[in-house]
């Protein structure tokens, strides 16, 4: 399968959800254009309070769609960008991708994806035990964040449903995603 574009949202509010858009525009070194979390620096209030001239490495937020297919077999019905998502890709696993690599996406514009995005328990609001649905436990135990990815935006261009992503991975060593 090709990796695409399923959707794409963006919110000027400080909100879980952002609503679907027909289009968005990313913004070289800032993020989506519009969007409450668009800037150089750090944007989540919770990042702003302890130190408000961090860089934002959480510009853009990527899920999978295939993350909305398995909760949706648990009972859960969300919309592309319902959980906060700028960007629902199909095809492509987000979480498998090292720190580092670069989408691009349509013609122009391209991601380096940064980290994993932490789960909240602002998704119970969504839905009860959404939060607990997209933490899951590896065979050493481990937590697993399925969330999504975080990343910022190197090139900036239009980014629409349906167009196409080329993923460029770092060079070795791969350095694993972490939260941030």
């Amino acid at each position: 399968m090709n990796a695409t574009i399923f959707a794409v949202a963006a919110s000027a509010a400080h909100s879980m959800t952002k609503p679907a858009k027909e289009y968005i525009r990313l913004l070289a070194g800032l993020g989506v254009a519009g969007d409450a979390h668009c800037g150089a620096t750090v944007k989540h209030r919770s990042r702003v309070a302890v130190d408000p001239s961090a860089p934002n490495l959480r510009q853009v937020h990527l899920i999978h769609a295939e993350l909305h297919d398995e909760l949706a077999a648990l009972g859960f019905r969300l919309a592309p960008g319902q959980m906060g998502e700028n960007i629902t890709t199909r095809g492509i696993d987000l979480l498998a991708l090292p720190r580092g690599a670069k989408l691009q996406i349509g013609v122009a514009a391209v991601l380096e994806i940064t980290g994993l995005r932490n789960p909240c328990a602002q998704l119970d609001g969504i839905q009860q035990g959404l939060m607990a649905a997209v933490i899951g436990r590896g065979p050493d135990g481990g937590l697993i964040r399925k969330a999504g990815v975080m990343g910022i935006v190197l090139t900036g261009g239009t980014v629409r449903p349906g167009d196409g992503i080329r993923i460029t991975l770092p060079p070795h060593p791969h350095l694993p995603l972490d939260r941030v």
